[in-house]
């Protein structure tokens, strides 16, 4: 099994243990169900905004521990004062060092999308992640079939949910490609073996349909890539690591957009 195969089947028997804990009347119930959402296209495309999505992570698979000091409230305000269309907040605890209570305190701190970063295999967690709060849920194609995912987004649409598909090849994109779907990323990092190469986004962008917003995703750690990747088409950038390596992550990505 490679790391990707451990997550899932991980993340199988936790959504399950989540589902005997808190029931879907219960998450109807809470205080973000009925919030309404914000447009992912209107924040990334809004000409006074970064594109940058800039997210919270504790740690991976691949590089351990990045930064356990940092607080979400803090780091995500500070990322949406330097001008982040939106913030992705990783969920998953086992692999990422992420919490659902993340997800809550930077929806609570903040007035743009939030993402909620995780792996994405259950209409549970679609539905669990209108009531954490997020505005934006993550469907990778890796580990989804094209039924799955068409499922999935559907599902999101109905809870008014942007719909973020992720990609590492032409193969997963030209069998996930589905109506439901806000934007689609390029992952640069393979899932597999986390080697990285902003090469797949140039590779990519123009398989991609002009009616979906076309990101790109990790290896980004200059502005001049940011600059390179929007002249072949790109409106969106995630980037974590690059600032949560940093003591001071909001601090970091302040003087990141500088260049911009």
């Amino acid at each position: 099994m490679n790391i990707l195969d451990k997550i899932v089947a991980h993340k199988k028997r936790e959504v399950d243990r989540d589902k005997r804990e808190t029931t879907y009347i219960e998450l109807e119930e809470s205080e973000y169900f009925h919030r309404e959402t914000y447009s992912f296209r209107d924040f990334l495309l809004a000409p006074e905004r970064t594109g940058i999505i800039a997210e919270f992570k504790r740690k991976s698979p691949s590089k351990g521990i990045i930064n356990d000091e940092a607080l979400v409230k803090e780091v995500t305000k500070q990322y949406a004062d330097a001008g982040a269309s939106a913030l992705s907040v990783l969920t998953d605890r086992n692999f990422f060092g992420g919490r659902k209570l993340d997800l809550k305190r930077a929806r609570r701190a903040n007035t743009i999308p939030v993402l909620r970063k995780d792996f994405m295999i259950d209409e549970y967690q679609v539905v669990e992640a209108k009531a954490l709060g997020a505005d934006i849920i993550l469907l990778i194609a890796a580990i989804l079939t094209p039924a799955e995912i068409k499922n999935l987004a559907a599902l999101a649409k109905s809870l008014e949910l942007n719909v973020l598909l992720e990609v590492h090849n032409l193969e997963e994109l030209e069998r996930s490609i589905d109506t439901n779907l806000d934007a689609i990323g390029v992952n640069n990092r393979n899932l597999a073996d986390f080697t990285v190469s902003v090469q797949n986004s140039y590779d990519l962008v123009d398989h991609i349909p002009n009616e979906f917003l076309k990101i790109s995703e990790s290896a980004i750690s200059d502005t001049q890539t940011i600059k390179d990747l929007k002249k072949v088409g790109f409106q969106g950038f995630l980037i974590g690591e690059n600032f949560m390596k940093q003591a001071d992550p909001g601090k970091a990505m302040q003087e990141f957009v500088k260049g911009l």
